[in-house]
């Protein structure tokens, strides 16, 4: 039985990485914070589960500012693979809080490869790194195309992109890094703007809400299905040498596109209920983002197989749900 673990369980990718592994017959540890509460809502039928799965998901107290305590977790559960998918990955909160976020994600990065590094048997090593570290570069972009980040995250990841790069040349750690573009699904996070969108079709239809409020509608992103892309994430640890891979669908769609698809799907004109507002405008805009996978096709054998529309689709169904529910109990429901 392989041994994993992983950082960022209770988040999207985290929560479909469990469910990947745990179907492939991995023991499964995670780290968690020591906090009053420990937020499971997209995992819950497999936390709760504890009869299935005592001897195969396991939680430890952890932080990732704590080298020596991420140090003794990693030596504790002795892994073949460590999944880093922790980080404050959300774009607006970086410019609010640049420090706090480039401190959470390259803190946790660093003291991840010093744990394994200093491990006394193989472990490979996969980084969440992201599109949003090619920024003003123009599409398609992929694994030999500059980066040029226009926020605290990206610039954070672009640093942790490197010691990743850095550790599998100095000390020949099986260590790579996933440029994942957009990936999305019904379990993302709602402050994120294909979930802002979709949650606020549920509610509009139903009548809770009456407008939605967005930033730059003209923005291009390469959005994809989140369960795909952690299947990619696996794959790379499979291989025999480590390397880095663009994963990505290949098609650009903007946030006007986005609205069009999500509100039709419910019969309404996204052009009665959306406005732009400059409050939420970046404070340096990303224009398009599209990603080549070439790489990750050829040489993993990955492929996306969820249309845009199809996506979409899936998250407007779950949140006809939610908003129903919420309407049902006369009160707001947040989940992620």
């Amino acid at each position: 039985m392989k041994r994993a673990l992983i950082t960022g369980v209770t988040g999207q990718d985290g929560a479909y990485l469990l469910r990947l592994l745990l179907s492939k017959g991995y023991e499964v540890h995670a780290i968690k914070r020591r906090t009053s509460t420990f937020p499971t809502a997209r995992i819950d039928e497999i936390y709760n589960d504890i009869q299935v799965h005592e001897r195969t998901f396991l939680a430890h107290y952890g932080d990732l500012h704590d080298g020596l305590g991420l140090m003794r977790v990693v030596q504790d559960v002795q892994p073949d693979e460590v999944y880093n998918l922790a980080a404050q990955s959300h774009v607006q909160v970086s410019f609010e809080n640049p420090v706090a976020t480039v401190l959470d994600n390259i803190g946790g990065t660093i003291h991840l490869l010093e744990a394994v590094r200093n491990l006394k048997k193989p472990c490979r090593f996969y980084q969440a790194s992201s599109s949003e570290m090619f920024g003003s570069t123009p599409p398609p972009q992929n694994e030999k195309s500059p980066f040029q980040p226009r926020s605290p995250y990206a610039c954070s990841k672009v640093f942790s992109f490197h010691q990743v790069v850095n550790y599998r040349q100095a000390y020949r750690l099986h260590a790579s890094n996933g440029i994942l573009f957009n990936h999305e699904s019904p379990l993302r996070g709602e402050t994120f703007v294909t979930r802002k969108v979709t949650r606020a079709v549920g509610r509009i239809k139903v009548g809770l809400q009456d407008k939605l409020l967005l930033g730059n509608l003209d923005a291009a992103r390469d959005w994809g299905y989140a369960a795909e892309y952690v299947e990619a994430m696996w794959m790379m640890l499979q291989m025999d040498h480590p390397d880095d891979y663009v994963i990505a669908t290949g098609e650009m769609h903007t946030v006007r596109e986005l609205c069009e698809v999500a509100f039709k799907l419910v019969d309404l004109d996204y052009r009665d209920w959306v406005k732009s507002d400059p409050r939420y405008m970046r404070a340096a805009e990303v224009d398009a983002l599209r990603g080549d996978a070439t790489k990750a096709v050829d040489k993993l054998g990955w492929r996306p197989k969820t249309s845009f529309t199809r996506l979409i689709e899936m998250m407007v169904e779950a949140d006809l749900k939610l908003a129903a529910e919420e309407k049902k109990l006369g009160r707001f429901i947040s989940l992620f």
